[in-house]
């Protein structure tokens, strides 16, 4: 027995030196996946019952208990014997595929096993799709992970000789020499069966930890290269950006050449062919009109699909990849090989990914200038709804004192042509300075103390310097001239407004406080928070101005009114982020 089960050992490294160069071989590495369909069943039962066929060959012949040398094995005679670990095959294709590729191979090595002959061919014709069947059904119980642990395939590694131990003593008509074969050839079958099995799955579970561990790589690298691509393509896709762009993927991938294109020319190309790839060629080579009228990833390994002119061209071989945007090409990335061998699988799939993430990233560039667009434009249209209102009851001012007082309606001209050509200046920013909006807002209260003469008077305040602190413009005057209109309303003499700036930890605090009657209880909650139609319009015009604090400076920065003992005050804090901001437009 230990004469045997030494030269079974010996033999079985041989099946799993083999074992271990399958599962080198990339179509091996599909049924990993478990995607079983007719092709692969009938793909994989060639390939292990195959191997079960070459195990059983290279198996040891006993003839009436004592081992024999042989050659090729075309029949058994009576009292000859095949011991080898057949079945490890068949138990691996039912573990990797399931019950059909198990069953289809221990059938096909059934079939050879039928027509070799001999004293016990039911029973070994019978224990290959029979441990075929088991060993799928157990994968299929375990089907969770992804690949059995060793420990559970030592067991099911023992089930096949087990079984076939006792179909050979079911199936005999010499028990007692079929008791005493059992005898002989049980322990080392079993044990030598269950190791390769493990150690098989052991060998699988490596080559999933490649996989796994290559792709992450890749995926990290292409996740390191948009990165580092992003604030290149934020610019658009110019001649500047293309060429940053193209250094980057020339670094990174460390390429013969790579060219960045738009949909009509090359913008920039870096690397080997230089000479005579340059910025501005246009785009006609059979590759790129493909790539163009199809929208899909070209691989050229063929150095005269690449239709190079030069005749030293030291660029073989390509990948075409698409940049989309909007889902239209926009542009495309061409990266370039000295030799066709270059183009592996690993390369192909890298380029395809930086494609779809470049891509994605083009229409997320995309999608943020439309946001803005479409902020500034709201932004614009609420600035624009708060001064034609004051406008309007101006030039009523001035047509009501060109006849009673005309040096007053020519003053208020003049001053009137002031603040509107400060408005006009800080059309064009949604941010200014407070200094400048200070300016306005007094000739603002110059225009109004003209209409209301005594009755008015408005005091600024100014704490600490203003230097850095910007604001949306045309804010203050809509809320002096809200307590003006209502909030001294009812005041016939000694109406006030105070205006404070002070600065605070959480930023700059703008207060205007009046002595009128207040806000009614029932409006103080809901000014500012949305549009009061009224005969007015006062309502909206605070709506419009909180709009543009939130959506410039932040929820923080919207108004705040609170009615006091003599009148009301509206304020609210231009927050210490914004000091120094950088201009918004």
């Amino acid at each position: 027995m230990t004469a045997l089960t030494a030269l079974l050992l010996q033999r079985t490294g041989l099946l799993l030196v083999a074992a271990f160069l399958l599962t080198r071989v990339r179509a091996f590495r599909h049924l990993l996946d478990r995607k079983v369909n007719v092709r692969t069943v009938l793909s994989y039962a060639l390939i292990f019952g195959g191997f079960g066929i070459m195990e059983a060959q290279a198996s040891v012949l006993l003839e009436n208990g004592r081992m024999v040398p042989h050659g090729l094995v075309l029949k058994l005679a009576p009292g000859q014997f095949l011991v080898g670990p057949t079945l490890v095959s068949i138990v691996i294709a039912g573990l990797l595929g399931g019950p059909l590729v198990g069953v289809a191979s221990g059938a096909l090595c059934g079939v050879w096993m039928g027509m070799l002959g001999g004293d016990h061919v039911a029973a070994n014709v019978l224990v290959q799709p029979l441990a075929g069947l088991v060993s799928g059904g157990l994968a299929w119980f375990f089907s969770a992970e992804r690949v059995i642990s060793p420990q559970k395939a030592v067991f099911i590694g023992m089930m096949a000789p087990i079984l076939h131990m006792a179909l050979l003593l079911v199936f005999t008509s010499h028990p007692m020499a079929t008791s005493q074969l059992v005898n002989t050839i049980g322990l080392p079958l079993v044990v030598i069966d269950s190791l390769s099995v493990a150690v098989f799955t052991v060998m699988v579970r490596v080559v999933l930890t490649e996989q796994e561990q290559s792709a992450a790589k890749e995926l990290q690298r292409a996740l390191r290269i948009t990165e580092k691509a992003l604030p290149h393509l934020r610019r658009g896709l110019t001649e500047g950006t293309a060429v940053e762009l193209a250094r980057l993927l020339h670094d990174e991938l460390k390429l013969a050449a790579v060219s960045i294109t738009d949909a009509t020319q090359v913008l920039a190309h870096v690397g080997m062919g230089d000479d005579h790839h340059h910025r501005g060629d246009p785009l006609e080579t059979p590759l790129a009109r493909a790539l163009l009228a199809t929208g899909d990833m070209q691989i050229c390994v063929d150095a005269r699909q690449m239709a190079c002119p030069h005749p030293r061209c030291p660029l073989r071989a390509a990948i075409l990849v698409p940049m989309r945007q909007s889902g239209e090409v926009v542009g495309m990335i061409q990266l370039y090989f000295q030799r066709a061998q270059h183009v592996r699988t690993v390369e192909v799939s890298l380029a395809y990914g930086l494609g779809q993430l470049l891509s994605n990233q083009l229409d997320a560039v995309a999608a943020t200038r439309l946001k803005e667009l479409v902020r500034d434009a709201s932004l614009r249209n609420l600035q624009a709804q708060v001064q034609p209102h004051f406008l309007f009851n101006t030039l009523h001012m001035i047509s009501s004192l060109i006849r009673i007082n005309p040096d007053a309606a020519r003053h208020l001209v003049v001053q009137l042509g002031r603040f509107m050509r400060l408005n006009l200046r800080a059309s064009d920013h949604l941010l200014i300075d407070l200094r400048e909006e200070l300016e306005h807002l007094s000739i603002y209260v110059e225009i109004v103390k003209l209409r209301f003469s005594d009755q008015l008077s408005v005091s600024c305040h100014v704490d600490g310097p203003l230097d850095g602190v910007r604001i949306p413009p045309g804010t203050l005057q809509p809320l002096v001239e809200n307590s003006i209109k209502h909030g001294l309303a009812n005041v016939t003499a000694g109406g006030h407004i105070s205006i404070r700036v002070s600065r605070r930890s959480e930023g700059v605090e703008i207060q205007i406080r009046d002595n009128g009657r207040g806000i009614p209880p029932a409006l103080l909650e809901q000014l500012g928070k949305r549009p009061m139609t009224g005969a007015d319009g006062g309502g909206r015009g605070l709506y419009n101005v909180n709009q543009r604090l939130i959506h410039l400076l932040g929820p923080g920065s919207a108004l705040r009114f609170a009615n006091t003992e003599e009148g009301c005050t509206v304020s609210f804090v231009i927050p210490a982020a914004e000091e120094g901001a950088v201009e918004v437009s």
